[in-house]
């Protein structure tokens, strides 16, 4: 036989293995995907997981799943099991599939996500593609999943006073007011500026938050009791009752538990037991009074004091920013230079994490999904660089941080969760760089996002914030 027939003739075999290949995977992808949606589920959701079932986006991005064969192989199983690895640790389809089956209502940042990587077309990867013809996009099927966040967000998430064609944005405006008990807010306004919460009687809740400086003290990390250096950036107290978790690392789960933290850290405020704190309080004769008021009882305890500072810090809002103005309609509020930096904000996908009212609050993402910040930023890695590892001893969790609020973003350097970076220019450029697909953003689309988060800065009891104090 002839070199060009055996060539021939290897090309038709490797052809017809190919596409029975394609054709097995056709059918296993299939017979195995998740289970369609239930009774009762519209059908605009039903349209967006049978998108999700062709695509089989579960097979990367959900822990139990069936694979096809070839995760297997003794050559490609390396490959595949980094793939797969990274695809669990960007995003997790779980409660996304699980929403779409029974008709509940996923998170925000689900949805952000899904819409980013619509937008940008980067899922199902070329390489997935060549092996699964049937999970390519179509046109009609990207329209579908979009239609279905946007629907979502307009059910659900949609602020009060948002114009009509804002109502499916990632990001929503502040709400004006939110519902509190007045006497516990009077009560916990007076426990955050006490200083008897603290060891030395020196510092209260304001000596980090302070209501002056954005929320945050302006420096690199706190400074506690005896001038001790805390190991983490201070996050902003305004707005932090729109995140579903507080700290770095998420080990809060309530405004509440975040208030007692710092009280008995013997690095911030130093106090060693709450009954010494109750004691403090006990001895001001007009404080038994108000905690009856609050609670009905005189009790003072940690359960009582962290309640009413955090009813107090759900009163930490600050709506009607220039970019709220927008989003309720006034398009004058916005110039062109920041309306584009909002554009790219979302095509860059910054809005796949940094979404919701306050935007941000509502995730764990690892620093560094498309590059080794750490490396890059040098020095030697703390405890608190771990992030949600920390509190979890889960290596998924390894690097992980709640994706900070960017309301009034402007006034709250140094960023990040260890204060390394001074300007918001800054900021936006690593971000970009260790965060998104966009490695290499141009000086002027910088420019343009930071105009945009300019307009972030709003108002607290109806004066527009700003830095007050060193």
């Amino acid at each position: 036989m002839s070199i060009r027939k055996m060539v021939a003739a290897a090309v038709v075999a490797g052809g017809v293995v190919y596409g029975g290949t394609v054709a097995y995977l056709t059918h296993f992808d299939h017979t195995t995907a998740p289970a369609p949606a239930g009774a009762g589920v519209d059908a605009v959701s039903r349209a967006a997981l049978d998108v999700v079932r062709e695509a089989r986006c579960d097979y990367c991005h959900a822990a139990k799943v069936e694979l096809p064969f070839y995760f297997h192989l003794p050559v490609a199983q390396p490959l595949m099991s980094r793939d797969r690895a990274e695809g669990l640790r960007h995003f997790r389809v779980e409660p996304v599939i699980d929403a779409l089956q029974n008709g509940s209502v996923p998170d925000e940042e689900k949805l952000a996500r899904i819409e980013e990587v619509i937008n940008q077309n980067r899922m199902p990867p070329t390489l997935y593609l060549l092996m699964h013809w049937h999970a390519h996009l179509s046109a009609s099927q990207r329209e579908s999943m979009l239609n279905w966040i946007a629907q979502v967000r307009r059910q659900h998430y949609a602020t009060a006073g948002v114009a009509e064609r804002f109502a499916a944005e990632p990001v929503q405006p502040i709400p004006e007011s939110v519902t509190v008990d007045a006497n516990k807010v009077a009560l916990g306004q007076r426990l955050f500026f006490d200083r008897n919460l603290s060891g030395d009687e020196k510092s209260n809740c304001a000596s980090c938050h302070s209501l002056q400086h954005g929320g945050v003290d302006g420096l690199v990390t706190a400074t506690g009791i005896g001038g001790q250096k805390g190991p983490i950036n201070v996050p902003t107290v305004f707005d932090a009752g729109f995140s579903k978790w507080q700290f770095w690392n998420a080990r809060a789960d309530t405004l509440a538990q975040q208030a007692a933290g710092p009280v008995m850290n013997p690095v911030e405020m130093g106090s060693h037991d709450w009954s010494a704190v109750a004691d403090r309080l006990r001895a001001d004769p007009t404080y038994a009074p108000a905690f009856a008021a609050a609670f009905g009882s005189d009790t003072i305890d940690e359960t009582t004091i962290t309640n009413a500072i955090a009813e107090y810090e759900k009163t930490l809002i600050t709506p009607d920013s220039r970019f709220d103005q927008y989003l309720k309609g006034d398009d004058a509020a916005l110039n062109t230079q920041e309306k584009h930096g909002y554009a790219l904000f979302k095509q860059v996908g910054c809005s796949g994490c940094h979404t919701g009212p306050s935007m941000g609050g509502q995730a764990l993402e690892p620093m560094g999904l498309e590059g080794d910040y750490f490396a890059a930023r040098g020095g030697k890695l703390t405890d608190a660089d771990r992030g949600r590892f920390e509190v979890t001893h889960d290596p998924a969790d390894m690097e992980r941080f709640k994706v900070p609020n960017l309301r009034n973003i402007a006034l709250t350097a140094p960023y990040f969760h260890d204060g390394s970076v001074k300007t918001l220019d800054d900021a936006v450029r690593k971000m970009a760089r260790y965060q998104t697909p966009d490695h290499d953003m141009s000086e002027q689309d910088v420019a343009d996002i930071v105009s945009f988060l300019n307009t972030l800065t709003g108002r607290y009891q109806g004066e527009t914030l700003r830095n007050t104090t060193p």
